[in-house]
């Protein structure tokens, strides 16, 4: 399983201080998560997570300490000004594996703040605060007094900072910094067109109409299934699909096996994460003697997402295509 660290983090960018039990705040309005700034060769400015983060000239020695920060950079085409990168939950797409692995890795899960130090970095880019702590590479205003600038993704900001909703445009919005943050911002511009162009041809030939899920993400005794506001949902809706639990606050929330079974859904989502694989979900269900009875386990209707198509990110859209297409594959289409 997960680091809790990191899953705290996760959890903040989604649901509700009061379901939090410590982690992070709640989301807040989108408008206040991030804005930026920049001339052609002047000083860039962006307002992050409650910061404002201002550079003398683009960042050509960034280091990206977990994936989804890293694809920001890769599906612009940035990995040139990338000194180092961090944390992996799933592999990176092939379209972007030849770039990623021009880079080097500094550590499996967060490098120590030797070993980030010793990169060099002018720039930090983060999916979650849990990045900037003691226990990872420093907090943002230790790293600020050392000359290095800091971003965290408008949806995993720290308690007490505005976080980012789970929209499309926030998404993209998000690639838009970090691609000014690295004086990339054309190219992230043609990214976007090119990921809007690709989620209008999921939505306009959806194959989860009238077809009810669940979104398992993690867990055994206590299923952590996809919620109502997040990238779950923003998928399920891209394909017209039934989110069961849509009701449930955040992006994910912990659910109960006795309302999924009652739910009885038509297929069942499994997020593959490298600390919670899809193989060992579906054999939990199968192996489950209550689980194993439900229509979708049965008939083995599964749909694998990888977890980093389930984030914000730039990944979010290969997601919509990669439940679009199981869907397809599932209902004969």
């Amino acid at each position: 399983m997960h680091l809790v660290p990191f899953r705290c983090a996760l959890v903040a960018s989604v649901i509700p201080a009061v379901m939090l039990a410590g982690c992070a705040g709640a989301p807040k309005d989108s408008s206040a998560s991030g804005s930026a700034s920049a001339s052609a060769q002047g000083p860039i400015t962006i307002t992050n997570c409650g910061q404002k983060i201002t550079l003398d000239k683009p960042a050509t020695r960034a280091v990206t300490l977990n994936q989804g920060a890293t694809e920001d950079v890769l599906a612009i085409g940035g990995e040139s000004t990338l000194v180092g990168t961090a944390y992996l939950d799933s592999e990176i797409p092939a379209k972007w594996k030849k770039a990623y692995d021009s880079v080097k890795v500094l550590a499996k899960q967060y490098p120590s703040k030797e070993t980030f130090l010793a990169a060099t970095p002018d720039l930090a880019v983060s999916s979650y605060s849990s990045a900037f702590t003691d226990k990872a590479v420093g907090t943002r205003e230790e790293l600020r007094k050392q000359g290095i600038a800091t971003y965290i993704s408008p949806f995993g900001c720290p308690e007490g900072t505005p976080v980012a909703d789970a929209t499309w445009e926030n998404v993209w919005k998000e690639m838009t910094e970090v691609g000014t943050l690295i004086g990339a911002k054309d190219a992230a511009d043609k990214a976007i067109a090119e990921q809007r162009d690709a989620l209008k041809e999921v939505t306009g030939n959806k194959h989860g109409t009238e077809t009810s899920i669940v979104w398992f993400d993690s867990g055994d005794k206590t299923p952590f299934i996809g919620a109502g506001h997040g990238g779950p949902q923003l998928l399920m809706d891209a394909v017209g699909a039934k989110n069961l639990f849509a009701n449930l606050d955040g992006g994910w929330a912990d659910g109960s096996w006795e309302k999924i079974v009652a739910s009885n859904p038509d297929v069942i989502v499994v997020a593959d994460a490298s600390w919670s694989t899809a193989k060992s979900k579906i054999d939990y269900l199968k192996k489950d003697p209550v689980l194993s009875q439900m229509k979708a386990v049965k008939e083995n209707k599964f749909v694998t997402v990888p977890f980093a198509q389930s984030t914000p990110g730039a990944e979010l859209v290969d997601g919509a295509k990669t439940l679009n297409d199981g869907l397809a594959k599932i209902n004969g289409k």
